[in-house]
């Protein structure tokens, strides 16, 4: 009898882990960007695997990654952070490994490894889109359309409220663009003490006209309020304000700051071999084409990009949106995650402190 019940246990307990793994918890920011997940990724992986997707978001997943790991109590398999985080993350031995073995070639045999962009494969991550910070407007609250990111910070040329992230990292940079300084020399200039206080004297020139925000789905809705005249802003949301939602939302590429997004599996996360199907699956040439039809993030593929076509409309091209787009890149700047790495605690403390005052 006890080795009957001892068998019967280790069977129940095998199946509850087989039922267990049927189930992985992608984390990522919500509105239209979880929803271009969800469409090409999520949905079409349950499809053909079985396994099903429960989608969470929060305002930054890097967050309660943190949290959960050190509390020894991972509920997330999956989550969608920026580079920064993800580097960070991964120093700190809070994220899994991520073999790029497990990533598929690209349809004509090119090795993933050759096929991502560059930068966009990290020890713990994998990227699936490059995206960008913008400014952008609403057409109807303006009397003269900005053009330059010198003209977000002019309150005297056009007057009004300015939406603003909550956070040192891309506020600080446009900052110093809007001042004159060189997309290619930003950095170098952020390194030292001169070239941070230069940053937050152009900020405290528009800080009474600030209305700061912290998720992503905030700016479109300030915009459409009238509560700011302009405000930075993911170009993805502003696109599916402008272009699903027939808002009068225009982005203004000069000044934007690009970056990735990647995937990474926390430590200990309860289904992490799931995880790492998922996150093979999800990061294939066409399904990252596929994403971009939903949203105007560039695939992390270089395969992918001559499969991106139209929106999910039927009739909006998608490449003139793309912040990758050559018309786009004319005064881009690329994020350099090894300066926030190392940057991210003392800047954000000034920039609290900042605030405070």
């Amino acid at each position: 009898m006890k080795i009957k019940t001892a068998l019967l246990a280790s069977a129940l307990t095998t199946a509850a882990a087989v039922a267990q793994a049927q189930e992985v918890t992608v984390m990522s920011w919500g509105g239209a960007y979880t929803k271009s997940q969800v469409e090409a990724y999520h949905k079409p992986f349950t499809a053909e695997t079985g396994i099903k997707i429960v989608s969470v978001d929060a305002d930054n997943p890097a967050t309660p990654i943190k949290a959960q790991v050190e509390a020894g109590n991972v509920t997330i398999d999956v989550a969608d952070v920026e580079f920064s985080d993800a580097v960070r993350l991964c120093d700190e031995g809070l994220l899994e490994e991520i073999d790029v073995s497990i990533l598929p070639a690209a349809p004509d045999g090119t090795p993933a490894e050759d096929d991502f962009i560059e930068g966009a494969l990290q020890d713990c991550a994998v990227a699936n889109i490059v995206w960008s910070t913008v400014f952008a407007y609403n057409t109807e609250n303006v009397s003269s359309a900005p053009a330059s990111i010198a003209d977000f910070f002019d309150t005297t040329k056009i007057p009004g409220k300015r939406g603003l992230r909550k956070s040192a990292k891309a506020t600080l940079e446009m900052a110093l663009m809007a001042d004159g300084v060189p997309a290619a020399e930003v950095y170098d200039i952020l390194d030292t003490e001169e070239g941070v206080d230069r940053a937050f004297a152009v900020l405290d020139k528009i800080k009474d006209d600030i209305v700061w925000w912290e998720a992503g789905a905030q700016p479109p809705q300030l915009l459409a309020d009238g509560e700011v005249v302009m405000s930075t802003a993911y170009n993805g949301r502003i696109f599916n304000a402008a272009v699903a939602e027939s808002q009068p939302l225009e982005v203004v590429w000069d000044g934007q700051i690009l970056d990735f997004d990647l995937f990474v599996v926390p430590k200990g996360a309860p289904n992490k071999e799931a995880a790492l199907d998922f996150i093979a699956y999800s990061t294939d040439t066409q399904r990252l084409a596929d994403q971009a039809s939903w949203i105007s993030y560039g695939p992390a593929r270089k395969s992918s990009g001559s499969l991106v076509g139209l929106f999910s409309d039927g009739k909006t091209e998608m490449a003139p949106h793309m912040p990758t787009a050559e018309a786009n890149l004319g005064n881009a700047l690329v994020n350099n995650f090894e300066f926030w790495v190392d940057k991210d605690t003392e800047l954000n403390e000034r920039f609290n402190a900042w605030l405070a005052n």
